[in-house]
């Protein structure tokens, strides 16, 4: 199964998923009389709306370059994480604003048996929906899938805190009938529009991260350069810039090799390279540019150099050069 189509699946398995709960989770908050559940629905619904966006930034991520968009569609999908990030803020306002309602007038709570039930079924469901939407997302460097599946990870922890509420205000009513409880669906209400609003500031973030090109984690680029200085022949690189846009790569340097050097073995190192890192980092649109080293060695090419200090003055009196390291 392709890439593409693995992703698409996933998507509308979350699509599937959040009606369903949305559903469910009105039906019981309107039969019980709960805030925490009906904010709940509301938290759903907002990830019913994401799992739109992310249908819609998948399809159009996979669109092939174009004249207009000469370097992919690949930041659809963190345009469409910034999305459901500034959604999610708006619906854990809303939650605080009528969980701090209820506080002030409270109102008794009906049959909350179906309100543990409900909110036990979404717990499961929204785990089993959030690993898979992870694994996909991983394994085809999905922004989109991944945003997705955080929404349905914080769900599991809502539904479950909301569950363990509507189940603490049925014993205490048990057990002592004239406690006061009604101020637990409320306050539980409160705690997950804070768990909400930590997590649209947390995609926020991974999101932007992508719209402003930041530069690929620490460790791949680092990788990448061992590999640069571990190929025979290549004597340093420099000015190496990455960046990313959603599952796309890309990677671009200048390469240090012999003056003497041909243009066909010089076009052979810049092959193995770029084979090398479309293995390990598929969809990497990879730009190497050539240059002959004349010792000269400025301070930005001395940083890649591959020979010690000691080589390159061994090169420079063969060659009777006298310019000076770092001129």
């Amino acid at each position: 199964m392709t890439d593409q189509r693995r992703k698409s699946r996933a998507a509308w398995l979350s699509v599937a998923s959040n009606t369903t709960l949305v559903v469910l989770k009105i039906a019981a908050g309107l039969l019980v009389g709960s805030v925490s559940i009906l904010s709940e629905a509301i938290h759903s619904g907002v990830d019913l709306l994401a799992s739109f966006i992310a249908v819609m930034a998948v399809r159009a991520s996979s669109k092939p370059p174009d004249e207009r968009h000469p370097f992919g569609h690949g930041k659809v999908e963190s345009i469409s994480g910034t999305i459901e990030a500034l959604l999610i803020f708006v619906a854990g306002g809303w939650i605080i604003y009528e969980a701090i309602h209820k506080l002030l007038a409270p109102e008794p709570l009906q049959m909350v048996h179906w309100g543990v039930a409900v909110m036990g079924v979404s717990a499961l469901a929204n785990a089993a929906v959030s690993s898979h939407l992870f694994r996909v997302g991983r394994d085809t460097d999905s922004l989109a899938l991944i945003a997705d599946g955080w929404h349905l990870r914080t769900d599991v922890w809502t539904s479950l805190g909301v569950a363990l509420g509507m189940l603490a205000i049925s014993v205490g009513g048990w057990l002592a009938p004239n406690l006061d409880l009604t101020w637990v669906d409320p306050v539980i209400a409160i705690v997950v529009a804070l768990m909400i609003l930590k997590a649209a500031y947390d995609l926020t973030g991974q999101s932007s991260r992508d719209l402003v090109d930041t530069s690929l984690p620490a460790d791949e680029e680092e990788l990448i350069k061992r590999h640069i200085r571990s190929q025979h022949q290549v004597l340093g690189f420099h000015h190496l810039r990455t960046r990313k846009a959603g599952d796309l790569r890309f990677i671009e340097f200048h390469l240090m090799v012999e003056a003497e050097m041909t243009v066909l073995e010089s076009h052979r190192i810049t092959e193995r390279l770029t084979e090398w890192i479309q293995e390990h980092y598929p969809k990497s649109t990879i730009t190497i540019h050539v240059e002959p080293c004349e010792l000269k060695c400025p301070p930005h090419c001395v940083a890649g150099c591959v020979l010690t200090d000691e080589q390159r003055a061994a090169r420079r009196a063969d060659q009777g050069t006298q310019t000076p390291l770092g001129q």
